[in-house]
């Protein structure tokens, strides 16, 4: 027989959770994209961006919006949940029953993990190819005052196209299409096996070929001794292997990859000894941030028990000051690791690792 009620408070908690969280989540897109809209809207006017574009910005910016805003639509929909069964008294039968706040909990916390899964999925599918796209928009037709700039020079490019061709250009300018400093080294399975340099190459859109001036084309053999050279002063159509869209994905922001191809993009980093500090707190990020979820739900459930009487405007108040807290000190961890002061690992953890312990000894206290 108890196991019957438990079952069936388990499916009452469960759909009235999944209920305000669908209402929340819409009530939280609903305000952010009108704000944004409204921030928004003298760009596009100034920049007589059509309107269909302005539509398909804001399609690719909702998956952003539902990321952010999820944590926050989790914790008010954990309070509300709790909150009003707690109003109609159907907590204080519970515990006469027996029934302990651990077994109220569980079905909460086992949604928790599985919206974590979910927000993970979210931001490493839907939220990165978004922000890529509404980022081009923006750089495409926002010209003034853009909020994404793509910078028109790049510098110090590395490219590995697979596994023994490494490239390196010391400047690139975007719109020329034109780089600088070329290094090409194709490395053997022991010793280097050809390095291509060049002062400078620009893109010929008719061969789709790179022009390249003053060159100089080096061949070795297995022992690594220099077998032949040609140097050229006049210019040459060479395919060198990349194309420009291939030095772009350099200035892509790690906001517009996903989990994996930051991972990606790490590894190439680090094998042409490039500083990957920001991009490894960025990548641990993303996961650290999807198991907001499950945090915000451990400690919104002792939030509304410990204030019986007043438990939803207890609540809903202290909701609101403990999402403002988690996300200060995401960004306070996240510029300790840019800076170097601590860890990739941990500057992204620090939020999580702090508001689990709260989390644990308010249940804690809300227990005894």
């Amino acid at each position: 027989m108890q196991n019957l009620m438990l079952n069936r408070l388990d499916q009452y908690l469960i759909n009235q959770f999944w209920v305000i969280l669908g209402i929340a989540i819409m009530g939280f897109l609903s305000i952010f994209l009108v704000v944004d809209l409204i921030e928004n809207l003298d760009r596009f006017m100034d920049n007589k961006v059509p309107t269909e574009i302005v539509l398909k910005y804001y399609i690719y910016t909702i998956p952003y919006f539902i990321s952010i805003g999820l944590p926050m639509a989790v914790l008010i929909s954990t309070v509300f949940s709790l909150g009003s069964m707690i109003k109609r008294n159907e907590w204080t039968a519970m515990k006469a029953s027996g029934i302990s706040l651990y077994r109220v909990a569980t079905p909460l916390i086992v949604c928790g993990f599985l919206l974590s899964g979910i927000s993970f999925l979210l931001d490493n599918n839907l939220v990165s190819y978004g922000n890529e796209k509404r980022f081009e928009i923006d750089r495409d037709y926002v010209k003034r005052k853009s909020r994404h700039k793509l910078k028109n020079t790049l510098k110090d490019i590395f490219l590995q196209k697979n596994s023994s061709s490494h490239i390196s250009l010391s400047k690139y300018q975007i719109q020329k299409r034109i780089g600088y400093d070329l290094t090409m080294v194709d490395l053997g399975q022991l010793t280097i096996r050809e390095r291509v340099d060049a002062k400078k190459i620009s893109w010929n859109s008719d061969s789709l070929k790179w022009l390249v001036s003053d060159f100089s084309i080096r061949q070795f053999d297995q022992r690594g001794l220099e077998t032949d050279v040609r140097i050229g002063k006049n210019d040459s159509l060479m395919s060198l292997g990349f194309i420009p869209a291939d030095i772009q994905q350099q200035a892509r922001k790690p906001d517009e990859l996903d989990y994996y191809k930051l991972t990606e993009r790490i590894m190439q980093l680090k094998e042409n000894g490039v500083d990957t500090v920001k991009w490894e707190v960025t990548r641990y990020i993303k996961i650290s941030f999807a198991f907001t979820n499950l945090i915000v739900i451990l400690c919104g459930i002792p939030l509304v028990v410990l204030k019986e009487k007043n438990s939803l405007s207890f609540g809903i108040g202290m909701s609101i000051l403990i999402i403002f807290c988690y996300y200060a000190l995401i960004k306070f961890g996240q510029s300790l690791g840019y800076n170097g002061l601590i860890s990739p690992i941990l500057s992204s953890w620090i939020g999580n690792i702090v508001f689990i312990f709260s989390g644990l000894i308010l249940f804690f206290k809300a227990k005894t």
